[in-house]
């Protein structure tokens, strides 16, 4: 909220003195921080009862706010319909029960002994077979292997030629590129701290390592990775549309911010000090000839791009707040307006689903009078909170409603905000970084995880091709693309 200028003060006797048109200025001005200060009373009401629905907040932060008392079932004859139970639902059939899309190995188990009569002797072809397929950890699914490398001498040619490690083994490191991978992948997918990791390993294995060897794995993989995500970085600034979004990040207890670019099959993380012009210009160029995605954060509305669209997600939640405010004509006016943008994203849920794009146009020059209309209408009346919201889609039309004329951009940036959980997830499980070049890292890392995920693609198996293709003197083994639909 903008800071409320306290008009001038006057005594009884300046006021006895004063024309009619200045006491007239002096009461519109009060009547108008009055009104600003209401508003301002309710919005501080209203942001202690936010939840996930009505706020950023996330489904997290709701249970603080449930009863203790468990609270009476509705009556299921009132709402017409019977309630579905939570879990598994009766005739389900489970996507386990479809099997596993391998079978490692066989077993036979004929009968030992008759339950009838105690005999031990059985006829060879059996009567019936039942299979059943089970998923379960080895005895031993970590191998502690000693690789004796011999240097023997070649019979033809008398030349000492020593042995060579295998692919899945970097020389001069204790921990095999598979393990690698499964460390890095706990670490910042699955949010295990270093000593947490030697507790995996201990349980898992067996093995006792120490945790300068995990955070030196950590460290490599970074740095193996750099060069395909500098290449995806490259890529990003040719795209027709990205969604952007950021998040403070804490580095030895001082506020940073992770940036990402997010969009079909990929999602890049930044690491950067602000949250300014810089950051966005360093990622994308000083100008971008696409379609920025994003929310109404200032830094987004004066960076010169060809198109933007604003996230109609945030607004749905302001005007949810404005129904809060109980003054005035809040709720009617803020109603009126999340029914439009309730029936915008049902129009283009439709257009997705059926991709009819004469109906969806048809239905967008409608929706664009109704818009007006309602503008019209609401905008002489609405109070000072309201009035901000209404000013904002009069004055920033085309970039609040572009996905109104390019269907294929879509009205919010849930996949900026969706590829950024993971990293905001982490930073409350770690508390941040202890320095800005493990910040990075982590921004590396997490990139290279939430693209292999966009992809469909096995994270692990990524990072054992980067360390791989680092490792090996043979140019037939090249760094794995994190381009979507690239080759490796």
């Amino acid at each position: 909220m903008k800071p409320i200028k306290m008009p001038p003060l006057a005594d009884r006797e300046t006021l006895l003195q004063s024309p009619p048109e200045a006491l007239v200025e002096i009461i519109l001005a009060q009547q108008k921080m009055i009104e600003q200060l209401i508003e301002e009373v309710e919005r501080l009401k209203s942001r202690g009862n936010s939840d996930s629905q009505s706020s950023s907040k996330p489904p997290s932060s709701d249970i603080h706010k449930r009863s203790e008392k468990p609270q009476d079932s509705p009556d299921l004859e009132t709402l017409g319909k019977e309630r579905r139970k939570p879990g598994g639902q009766a005739g389900h059939v489970g996507k386990t029960r479809k099997g596993f899309g391998r079978i490692d190995r066989y077993e036979l188990l004929r009968p030992q002994q008759c339950q009838e009569c105690g005999g031990d002797a059985f006829m060879e072809a059996p009567v019936s077979i039942q299979t059943q397929t089970v998923a379960q950890l080895v005895e031993r699914p970590i191998e502690v292997v000693a690789y004796q490398l011999h240097t023997c001498r070649c019979r033809q040619c008398g030349t000492l030629e020593p042995g060579r490690l295998p692919d899945s083994v970097v020389a001069g490191q204790s921990l095999g590129v598979s393990l690698q991978a499964m460390l890095v992948w706990l670490g910042n997918y699955g949010h295990l701290s270093y000593e947490k990791q030697q507790e995996f390993l201990f349980e898992l294995g067996d093995i006792v390592v120490g945790t300068g060897t995990l955070q030196a794995t950590n460290v490599r993989l970074a740095e193996v990775v750099n060069p395909a995500v500098e290449v995806l970085a490259a890529w990003v600034k040719q795209q027709g549309q990205v969604h952007v979004d950021e998040s403070p990040w804490l580095v030895k207890g001082v506020k940073e911010w992770m940036w990402v670019i997010a969009g079909a099959g990929f999602a890049l993380f930044h690491a950067a000090d602000t949250r300014s012009r810089a950051e966005l210009e360093q990622m994308l160029g000083k100008s971008f000839a696409g379609c920025l995605i994003s929310d109404d954060f200032s830094v987004y509305n004066g960076y010169p791009v060809a198109a933007q669209q604003k996230c109609l997600a945030h607004l749905r939640r302001h005007f949810k707040k404005v129904i809060k405010l109980k003054h005035g004509n809040n709720p009617q006016l803020g109603q009126v307006f999340l029914d439009l943008l309730d029936e915008a994203f049902e129009a283009h849920r439709q257009w997705r689903d059926t991709e009819d794009v004469p109906t969806y146009r048809g239905w967008a020059q409608q929706f664009k009078a109704k818009v007006q209309t309602a503008l019209n209408r609401w905008l002489p009346q609405a109070g000072y909170a309201a009035g901000l919201l209404l000013r904002s889609l009069r004055d920033k039309a085309r970039q609040w409603w572009h996905f109104l004329d390019y269907p294929e951009v879509p009205p919010d940036n849930n996949r900026a905000e969706r590829s950024l959980r993971l990293a905001v997830t982490k930073r409350k499980v770690c508390g941040g970084s202890r320095s800005m070049s493990g910040f990075a890292q982590t921004a590396m890392l997490l990139s290279v995880i939430q693209t292999c995920r966009a992809q469909g693609r096995s994270a692990l198996k990524f990072f054992q091709r980067a360390l791989i293709a680092a490792s090996s003197s043979d140019e037939g083994q090249p760094m794995p693309s994190l381009i979507p639909c690239s080759d490796t």
